[in-house]
């Protein structure tokens, strides 16, 4: 017990970070439904399992959803067996990674560095934008890297401060089962690469003489189970069920949704550059400390410290990987963030003790505090018309903008309030204060205040007013969160389907009981078969306007232009 004590007390500072940082990224739980993109869609699917108890194929409405594997449907879906409510479990798993993969970081650096340097290193993590902009949204990319974070804690223990098998086989396990939670969950195993260079003994260290190739080969086994969670499963119902529906999700997900989407990027086509401008961007305010850090990393890597070697090393080694495909997102490249705080955590308080970098820091409060705060106040003040144009564009109700102008302004004088008060001097204490706050507001104050429209809650509140409580309502060309937020059970024609055969199905099903059913439809996709006088405006969501068209209104047969649609998400 007096151990424990008093490894609380020298670890009081972490404890009070890992609390600011619950309170800042749990801020908002419960206060809003999902958004797109992808959170309908997850959801979604995790809602299918609890409703028809099949966990094995996720779903989208009646089609099999198979860009995805199903472990982060299955945390949602267990997060809501336990909570009972849907805006808080949709969001659960990506809070909780969110905050495990901060004390992974720490304890990473306390174990390479020293104790001293673990709230430096969870520190820096979290006040980069896209750590708590992912921690806060309903998306596998938070899990993914929780699970890569683990993975790279538990082989970096064994490589560099071990041997410690045990944490080196948790670590293979991890790996394999954030490649089934997103393909690219292997790449802490790219580790071993790096680790070789400064092992020059390498060889002689896996031989078997050594004892060491049956660890070696447990080390596959752990990746093998971790993978097998999912793919175990699958495949048993591959071998008992000879559904082609089933083997054409297996091979759509295995290597289509993989491999293809890899090599032969469809669309998020970017430059090779592209990672430059996301590092620049949404790594901010770290990215700032770049020209410190770029030459002591230098200078260390010359010097052969296998920590750095490793660390950074296989940081690059992730950078060229996602470079090379043609498809990039800003999510790709997230989980290399924690290791390059890991490495950059000795570093800091030194650099925080260099005028130019506190500048640089205390400079970024301001110019953020001073924006967000001429954005909020020039529309409340007449100066800009900026609001108008979001609000016509996204459908936003008067209250809903005057909400997100007022907390904007609150957020920039906040900013302000605090670079007062902690002057340049405590610059970094300052960047930590502001980035607490940026989250308090997004959770608290905007997402709810965007809500109601960007969930297409109230687009398909007014669609169930409109035709009445014993109408049925069928959907094409529908989007996930359409589905989502019905307050009937509906009828899909398919998602992927292209639009003339959704139509062709949709006319025979309305034609059953044109007086009840009505069809819900992008104004884009409307069928030469309506009589547009007899639809109704349903209004905007998502940038897009709808109709409702009764079934009264339909004659002939229903076509449309061919139309395959590719899944627009991750």
């Amino acid at each position: 017990m007096a151990n424990f004590l008093r490894a609380l007390v020298a670890d009081r500072r972490l404890i009070g970070l890992l609390l600011l940082a619950s309170i800042a990224l749990g801020a908002g739980l419960g206060l809003r439904d999902p958004s797109p993109p992808d959170e309908p869609r997850f959801v979604l699917a995790a809602r299918h399992m609890i409703e028809s108890g099949d966990w094995l194929v996720p779903h989208r409405g009646r089609e099999f959803y198979a860009e995805k594997p199903p472990v982060f449907m299955w945390m949602q879906a267990a997060s809501f067996a336990f909570v009972g409510d849907w805006r808080v479990a949709f969001l659960l798993p990506s809070l909780l990674a969110g905050l495990a993969t901060l004390w992974l970081t720490a304890d990473m650096a306390k174990r390479l560095w020293g104790r001293k340097y673990a709230v430096w290193a969870a520190a820096a993590l979290l006040v980069c934008l896209q750590f708590g902009l992912q921690a806060k949204r309903g998306q596998i990319d938070m899990v993914l890297v929780g699970m890569t974070t683990l993975s790279l804690w538990g082989l970096l223990r064994h490589l560099l401060v071990g041997p410690d098998w045990k944490a080196a086989w948790l670590g293979a396990f991890a790996a394999g089962l954030g490649t089934v939670t997103k393909g690219v969950g292997f790449l802490p195993l790219l580790v071993l690469l790096p680790w070789i260079l400064v092992r020059r003994d390498c060889m002689h260290t896996l031989s078997p003489a050594q004892g060491s190739a049956g660890r070696w080969f447990i080390f596959l086994l752990a990746f093998i189970a971790g993978t097998a969670v999912w793919l175990g499963p699958l495949s048993i119902a591959l071998l008992l069920d000879n559904d082609p529906a089933l083997r054409a999700y297996a091979s759509e997900l295995l290597f289509h949704q993989t491999a293809n989407r890899y090599a032969n990027a469809w669309h998020h086509v970017q430059p090779v550059w592209y990672y430059l401008q996301v590092i620049a961007t949404v790594w901010l305010p770290g990215a700032l400390l770049l020209p410190w850090l770029l030459p002591a990393w230098s200078h260390r890597l010359k010097r052969g410290d296998p920590r750095y070697v490793v660390l950074l090393g296989w940081a690059i080694l992730v950078l060229i990987f996602f470079s090379i495909s043609p498809g990039k997102r800003e999510v790709y490249l997230f989980p290399i963030l924690p290791a390059l705080c890991v490495a950059a955590a000795p570093l800091l308080p030194a650099l925080l003790r260099k005028q130019g970098v506190r500048r640089m820091l205390f400079g970024y409060v301001l110019v953020m505090a001073a924006a967000l705060t001429l954005l909020g106040s020039s529309e409340l003040f007449g100066i800009s018309n900026w609001t108008v144009r979001l609000a016509e564009q996204r459908g936003l109700a008067a209250t809903a903008v005057h909400n997100i102008l007022v907390w904007l302004t609150f957020a920039g004088l906040a900013g302000l309030a605090m670079a007062a008060v902690t002057r340049l001097s405590r610059s970094g204490t300052c960047v930590l204060l502001f980035t607490t706050m940026l989250w308090l507001v997004y959770g608290i104050g905007l997402t709810p205040a965007l809500d109601a429209h960007s969930s297409a809650r109230a687009l398909m509140e007014s669609v169930g007013r409109q035709i009445g409580p014993d109408a049925e309502l069928g959907l094409i060309d529908w989007r996930e969160q359409n589905l989502l937020q019905a307050d009937r059970a509906v009828t899909d024609f398919g998602f992927k389907q292209p639009l003339h055969a959704q139509w062709a199905e949709a006319s025979q099903w309305v034609g059953q009981a044109p007086q009840r059913r009505w069809l819900l439809v992008l104004d884009d996709s409307l069928s030469s078969c309506v009589n547009r006088a007899g639809s109704i405006d349903a209004g905007r969501s998502n940038r897009r306007s709808w109709l409702l068209v009764p079934g009264t209104a339909i004659s002939g047969a229903c076509l449309a232009p061919g139309m395959d649609r590719e899944d627009d998400g991750e």
